[in-house]
């Protein structure tokens, strides 16, 4: 477990630092490290005031308290400074991490069609986009300050320790008639006690991990839960399934509430142990410190600056300990986006055995094509078929038989299969699915989809009256979530506003117009048959109002295909 966390950790850490950007990356972090160390300089010019401004109130020096005031208001502004620019520039530097790992990711999961694939796959991938939006932001953030703040306390540990040594001075102990002299006895002290305190927050808090994790899975399950209830309003509302959805949401929420109570049990187990350990350390340089003291062996400064630099070394010492929640928290992220970035590399690796070739005739060509399920269970077999340019194919057959299957096979977004497809070299090809998708946005941005090219308002205006739509004219610059104002129906009509509007070679329908009456389907098949004569089509239905409307029909039957003119 240790080791794959850490293996995952270094492999998503490591991208950044070695990427196009790694010098400006590697320049922001050298002046934000030192920029902390500044910091730890100027804590230990404050700890040396200590001892001059101790000794001077116990010696009644009045003439030197106002020049120490100033010294360390000088010493304090600079500080602050300092202090002020070290964050800003620690977040500059994670805001940039954040970006570059962010459009990797997005690049990596819209990339050879990944977010589809990785529902194929069945990889235990859930949520990415929260993976995406939060898991990565708590990794930089997370990240920056867990290794700046170990830079900074083990630079903390090194000047501080060699202060807290020499106010030590020695310390006899007699053991048998024998003398021990210890020297930087305090220094030794604080080492032996932070370690034994490490090693027991770890005993403490270890479980926090596996908890943290669990949660994130669980409060992003219940979020998916409420958005998918917002996207199917209508539906439910339909069926009165306010119970049924309450029921669901409950059911979810008792895994966070379940989850949250474990994660409070062992955050109050850690807390009482932090908490304590923290107190315990005030207390403790004092009793360790008094004999020299009251020995006259150090005046009140060297009192105030040895519990000062003690104090700075056990922080310094205990920074796991106190940090303990932060790693808790980090190694559930590293394990989410590490799963994430796994099941992205299967799903790229996934590739079918059909061969794809470009031909100079202007034919749709399938040779020995045969689909299957994941389980291996053949829908469509050896199915070979060669259409020419501008005929029309009608895919027909039982629910369940494979004709959807088979136009993700001939999309290339369907890996189970095996066999031959051939098309024109260069040819423009577009699916139509049976529910249009239509991005939130303007209108505009929906009949224009997937291309990002801005047409002219005419030739949109023009488009939406051929296809019956003439009254969203004038919202084309509206934005608004049209998937959900318009009906099935006027969102089908949409999806040929953009088969017109991009002009394809082949055109792929999938039950494209199962919402249209069947005068209003009539009417789109004869528009395309008009405005794009040279178009070949293969749809999908089960009308057989839509026979009249192709000129070859492939009917499936129990895995075989037979493929004839319609009479």
């Amino acid at each position: 477990m240790k080791q794959n966390l850490f293996k995952g950790f270094w492999h998503l850490f490591k991208g950044y630092w070695s990427s196009e950007e790694k010098w400006k990356a590697r320049g922001l972090l050298t002046v934000v490290i030192a920029l902390n160390f500044a910091m730890v300089y100027l804590l230990v010019q404050i700890n040396d005031w200590y001892n001059e401004f101790y000794n001077s109130l116990q010696n009644y020096e009045a003439d030197l308290f106002w020049g120490l005031i100033g010294k360390f208001s000088l010493i304090a502004f600079t500080y602050i400074m300092i202090a002020v620019y070290a964050v800003y520039l620690r977040q500059m530097l994670q805001l940039k991490w954040r970006t570059w790992m962010t459009n990797q990711y997005l690049n990596s999961w819209l990339g050879k069609q990944v977010y589809y694939r990785l529902q194929l796959t069945g990889g235990a991938t859930d949520n990415p986009d929260q993976r995406i939006s939060e898991d990565i932001n708590q990794f930089v953030g997370l990240t920056l300050a867990l290794l700046i703040g170990l830079l900074k306390q083990i630079t903390t540990l090194v000047a501080f320790g060699v202060v807290l040594w020499e106010l030590s001075g020695e310390y006899s102990l007699e053991i048998g008639g024998a003398t021990i002299v210890i020297y930087g006895y305090m220094f030794w002290f604080s080492l032996a006690y932070s370690s034994v305190g490490t090693f027991l927050a770890h005993k403490v808090g270890r479980k926090l991990i596996g908890l943290n994790f669990d949660q994130q899975k669980y409060e992003a399950d219940f979020r998916f839960n409420m958005m998918r209830f917002r996207e199917n309003a209508e539906s439910i509302a339909f069926y009165r399934g306010e119970m049924a959805e309450m029921e669901g949401f409950q059911g979810k929420f008792s895994h966070v509430i379940k989850n949250f109570w474990e994660l409070m049990k062992k955050t109050k187990h850690l807390n009482f142990y932090v908490n304590g350990y923290a107190q315990l350390a005030v207390i403790v340089p004092l009793v360790m410190a008094a004999p020299r003291y009251f020995g006259g062996a150090m005046q009140l400064g060297g009192l105030m600056q040895t519990i000062s630099a003690f104090g700075r070394v056990q922080d310094a010492l205990s920074y796991f300990v106190d940090s303990y929640d932060t790693i808790a928290s980090l190694a559930a992220v590293v394990n989410r986006l590490a799963g994430f970035t796994e099941h992205i590399e299967e799903a790229t690796e996934v590739k079918d055995d059909v061969k794809r070739e470009n031909t100079s005739r202007g034919n749709l060509s399938v040779e020995k094509l045969t689909v299957k399920l994941p389980n291996d269970r053949v829908l469509i077999k050896n199915l070979s078929f060669d259409l020419e340019q501008s005929k029309r194919l009608l895919v027909t057959g039982a629910s369940g038989c494979g004709k959807s299957t088979l136009l993700r096979t001939l999309a290339g977004i369907w890996f189970y299969a095996e066999g031959n497809i051939n098309l024109p070299e260069g040819a423009k090809v577009l699916f139509l699915p049976q529910r249009p998708y239509l991005p939130l946005g303007t209108l505009r941005r929906a009949i224009e989809y997937p291309s990002t090219e801005t047409q002219s308002k005419e030739r949109l205006s023009e488009i939406l009256e051929t296809v019956g739509l003439k009254e969203l004219t004038d919202k084309l610059e509206v934005e608004d979530d049209w998937s959900r104002i318009l009906s099935l129906g006027e969102q089908q009509r949409l999806a040929f506003a953009r088969v017109l509007l991009r002009e394809p070679d082949f055109l792929f329908l999938d039950e494209a117009t199962s919402a249209l009456d069947e005068p209003r389907e009539q009417e789109m098949y004869q528009m395309l048959r008009e405005r794009l004569p040279r178009l070949t089509i293969v749809s999908v239905g089960h009308r057989s109002t839509l026979n009249k409307e192709h000129d070859l029909v492939l009917a499936i039957k129990e895995s075989q295909c037979t493929v004839h003119d319609i009479e």
